[in-house]
């Protein structure tokens, strides 16, 4: 170890002495990295000098900012599917719900333009119809036109004479075009769909909602304020019950008039506002004439008026009555839809009227919401489900 030492003095002892700036700059080649962080440590000390004296070039430019943000988890909404079944809410499926109810949107991997009207565009090509203004009927009830009930309210004809089906009806005047009608249903259970046919379809579209609906008086009332005459669905026994059910309070066709009688008392008194009432299912039901026949001398008691989507076709009775001539969603596709409601057009300008009925899927509602844009163009009027309705008639 001496040694070595030694050895080392030795050497340094015979070099010539150096200056303090050689000896920096030996140590400086030794290490190239100390350079390179002197040499940029000199540049941005070189540009601060700069801005310090003349000022920052870019000041006053535009500029912006991007927050990022977490994406959220998409909020499911309910589906009527645990009572009536149906399928095909995949459009708003996703939706966010603001408050109480949410209006479709596309999916969060879309870019979606929003237009002025409060339509919508997705780059997939999705379409969503503008939200119309709203065009009110008078508020529900209208004074004279119920009574108490076992379970709520019930419609009742006034004693000067006015009924249910002509006072909640939306006024019609007929330009002598041809004219078609279109009922959507099963509304009131899903917020997201309930919302936009109530938005976004014209108020000639009668809106039917169902009877298990919560907040249905809200609906109900919501639905009157765009202008939109309201039918209540009633539950009716299918083919298939009870593995088919339709709820607690259906209609069956084994039925006493007592037992109508009972049932009918409940569904009625769910709310206010509606001018008449349609079915749901009942194909069995329809086949009974006796619980058929207690029903209508009922709904033609307290002045309201059936309309049924083809399946009581031939069976008379209410206040009014009128029979849809086609379904125009058994295949929920678009341009199946599409087909029917053309059929419509077709058969309203051989006939003079045509009814069409769908069912409140998202597809349903935008096809139909896409059509009558164009429909006063092709030289027919849209007219309420009401106008289609005779007294004494069974179709």
């Amino acid at each position: 170890m001496f040694a070595k030492r030694q050895s080392a003095l030795a050497a340094a002892a015979g070099t010539p002495t150096q200056s303090r700036m050689e000896r920096i700059s030996q140590a400086l080649l030794a290490r190239p990295q100390v350079i390179v962080g002197a040499a940029g440590l000199c540049v941005v000390g070189a540009v601060a000098l700069v801005i310090a004296l003349v000022g920052d070039e870019r000041a006053g430019m535009p500029s912006a900012r991007v927050r990022l943000t977490a994406e959220k988890s998409p909020i499911e909404v309910a589906s009527g599917q645990d009572v009536f079944g149906f399928s095909g809410m995949d459009l708003y499926q996703d939706a966010a719900i603001e408050g109480l109810e949410g209006e479709g949107m596309a999916g969060s991997d879309e870019a979606i333009i929003t237009l002025p009207d409060g339509a919508s565009v997705s780059s997939s090509g999705t379409f969503s119809a503008p939200v119309r203004q709203p065009d009110p009927l008078p508020a529900a009830p209208i004074a004279g036109l119920h009574q108490p009930g076992p379970e709520g309210p019930l419609p009742r004809i006034a004693a000067d004479g006015r009924v249910p089906a002509q006072a909640y009806a939306r006024p019609f005047r007929p330009n002598g075009k041809p004219t078609v009608a279109l009922v959507v249903g099963g509304l009131g259970l899903n917020a997201v769909t309930t919302r936009a046919a109530i938005e976004r379809l014209p108020a000639e579209v009668t809106l039917s909602f169902v009877p298990y609906a919560d907040g249905l008086q809200r609906w109900i009332d919501m639905a009157r304020s765009y202008g939109h005459e309201v039918l209540l669905e009633l539950p009716m026994e299918p083919t298939g019950y009870p593995n088919n059910d339709p709820g607690p309070y259906t209609l069956l066709a084994n039925s006493s008039a007592d037992d109508v009688s009972v049932k009918l008392d409940w569904l009625l008194s769910r709310a206010v506002g509606y001018y008449g009432v349609t079915n749901y299912l009942g194909d069995r039901f329809a086949g009974a004439e006796g619980p058929t026949g207690a029903m209508m001398s009922q709904l033609r008691q307290r002045g309201l008026a059936f309309l049924d989507d083809g399946t009581l076709s031939g069976r008379p009775g209410a206040f009014a009555r009128a029979t849809a001539d086609r379904i125009i969603d058994e295949d929920q596709s678009p341009a199946s839809i599409l087909r029917q409601l053309h059929a419509l057009e077709v058969q309203a300008k051989t006939d003079g009227s045509a009814f069409g009925s769908g069912f409140s899927y998202p597809v349903t509602v935008e096809t139909a919401a896409r059509w009558v844009a164009g429909l006063e163009q092709r030289g027919i009027q849209l007219a309420p489900a009401s106008a289609m309705t005779r007294r004494g008639r069974s179709s």
